[in-house]
């Protein structure tokens, strides 16, 4: 997934999030509340799977954590398809809102 330059240069310097997701649980609440150092919470991926690497919240990668001198890194080893990492999203144009054709409320019984 690689975008070529010509024509997105103005999306260049635009500041997005680069997240990288380790896994998921489910819990209820009072889990949460419980929870307190020590504490392990287990997750849905195993340890050599990959990682889902986000940005904004969408999937363009996967990847795996690698250490660099004593801080954290990651590998992008496989890119998104560009199906996965742009979903056709139907768009669905507005209608204009004609206010002479809204229902009134109806009237309460005169019982």
């Amino acid at each position: 997934m690689t975008f070529q330059s010509r024509g997105y240069e103005f999306l260049k310097d635009i500041d997005v999030r680069l997240s990288v997701e380790l896994g998921r649980t489910d819990m209820k609440l009072k889990d949460v509340l419980a929870l307190g150092e020590e504490s392990v919470v287990l997750l849905d991926r195993l340890t050599d799977e990959l990682l889902d690497v986000m940005v904004n919240g969408k999937p363009i990668a996967k990847g795996e954590i690698v250490t660099q001198g004593n801080r954290f890194g990651l590998r992008i080893v496989e890119l998104a398809s560009e199906s996965a990492a742009l979903p056709d999203v139907p768009v669905q144009t507005a209608q204009p809102l004609d206010l002479g054709q809204m229902a009134s409320p109806p009237k309460p019984d005169a019982a």
